[in-house]
């Protein structure tokens, strides 16, 4: 058993971390959720001092030693390495990820006081996994692989459900993952049972799945989804499957989307289906995330080619863009706007947003009141409306400065904006000044009433 550092040692430890924060960047004491640690009971037992780690300066849960000598908690030094630092905490000798070595000792030791102080509220400390090893990753994506070279769907769906909840299980593991290039493999695996069409539906979803916590894509990974044979694949999951599986697909279809790949967005773009699928994801939403990854995937298709704006606009993505933005949170509202900006750009969409009476109030509420970014967005589809409008669309303007977008451009210029925000902004002043005489401003509406039945 590792010789534990003496008290003295620990408290001058903690005083040096806590001097020195910018070398122990570490060295700030966590709350757990247990009784022990929480603040003063008199019945409250102390905890060993050799129990702590010396960086965290809480007991330990998985305690590794150093080739130096020192214990530590395994989550606590292993983000020491990670923030870039190559030596041990306390000694400053060298020191590598690989030469920890677990101290299953003194972790029942720790375990073993636990449960003689059990009676005084203290938990257990679990017995921690083993961490996956570089070579364990590996040699599962290699069996991944062989089972889907073979065409054995259930045994490759077992063995991609292994390698997911080892990869779930912490973010060591997962890191171990993907430097055994996981998403490649997966994806390779993919595109592979994809073709044979034979394999069950529940394979491919668990693959999706997989590969959604092994992200990022490279572009050997893109490639191989955008495969005709795997992206039908992927919008038959997106459109038919249980919402879990929904959004894993939505998830990796706009990995792929917001790369900008320009041979990927076109194979996306001509795949059979998918608009539908985006645009049933915002018409009933089954989580915030499938939310967001819609609208990012529905963006940078329109962005590609204009007859993705036509079919989203077609199945009726202005509305729903503009209902999602009344409730909308932070992250969905930029996106959200970014997609309306760009389903703007073309009359289709601008004819789709002058019929909706939440098109104007909307888009002039989320100025400022959100981020800068959604703030440019929105001053962008406002001066598409407004400088595009049609000679009997006067309306537009007037209804701009009825809900007070004329005060909003003048406080956006006097605050201070930047580049194309502010040139638009400037334009819109001047559109709207000459429709200004007669013009009631209306601080509030009710942004619900005046949704329209679908």
């Amino acid at each position: 058993m590792v010789t534990p550092l003496p008290r003295f040692r620990a408290r001058a430890f903690r005083g040096a971390a806590r001097g020195a924060p910018a070398k122990i960047p570490l060295a700030v004491r966590r709350t757990w959720q247990q009784p022990m640690l929480v603040a003063a009971a008199d019945s409250e037992p102390a905890v060993p001092t050799h129990f702590l780690c010396p960086i965290s300066l809480d007991m330990m849960r998985d305690p590794v030693t150093a080739p130096t000598g020192i214990t530590y908690d395994r989550e606590s030094v292993e983000g020491w390495l990670e923030r870039g630092h190559a030596t041990c905490p306390v000694t400053g000798r060298p020191l590598r990820l690989e030469e920890l070595v677990p101290n299953h000792a003194t972790r029942r030791v720790i375990q073993e006081w636990c449960v003689a102080n059990r009676g005084l509220g203290v938990e257990r400390v679990p017995t921690p996994r083993v961490p996956v090893s570089a070579f364990d990753a590996s040699e599962l994506l290699e069996a991944v692989c062989a089972a889907a070279r073979r065409g054995d769907g259930p045994r490759c769906r077992e063995l991609v459900a292994r390698a997911r909840a080892l990869g779930k299980e912490s973010e060591r593991n997962r890191r171990c993952f993907v430097s055994a290039s996981a998403a490649r493999a997966l994806s390779s695996t993919y595109c592979h049972l994809a073709g044979q069409r034979v394999v069950p539906a529940t394979a491919l979803e668990e693959i999706l799945a997989a590969m959604v916590v092994f992200l990022p894509l490279d572009e050997e990974s893109r490639r191989h989804i955008a495969s005709p044979a795997a992206l039908e694949s992927v919008v038959s999951i997106l459109s038919h499957s249980e919402p879990l599986a929904r959004v894993s697909a939505v998830v990796v279809l706009r990995e792929i989307a917001s790369s900008s790949d320009r041979q990927c967005l076109e194979a996306m773009a001509k795949t059979t289906g998918i608009y539908a699928a985006l645009v049933k994801l915002l018409e009933k939403p089954v989580s915030p995330q499938a939310t967001k990854a819609a609208l990012v995937t529905a963006y940078y298709l329109v962005m590609h080619t204009e007859l993705a704006a036509s079919r989203l606009v077609d199945l009726g993505a202005v509305r729903l863009v503009l209902e999602l933005l009344v409730d909308a949170d932070k992250g969905a509202t930029e996106k959200a706007l970014a997609l309306l900006d760009s389903l703007l750009l073309t009359c289709k969409g601008r004819d789709e947003a002058y019929a909706q009476a939440l098109a104007v109030p909307v888009i002039v509420k989320k100025m400022q009141h959100v981020s800068d970014m959604a703030t440019e967005f929105a001053v962008s589809a406002l001066w598409r409306l407004c400088k595009n409008s049609p000679a009997e669309g006067d309306g537009c303007k007037a209804e701009a400065l009825q809900v007070g977008a004329f005060q909003k451009l003048l406080l956006l210029l006097q605050v201070g904006c930047e580049g194309a925000t502010r040139e638009r902004a400037s334009e819109l002043l001047r559109i709207l000044n000459g429709s200004r005489d007669g013009a009631e401003c209306i601080d509030t509406l009710d942004f619900k009433a005046l949704k329209r039945p679908f």
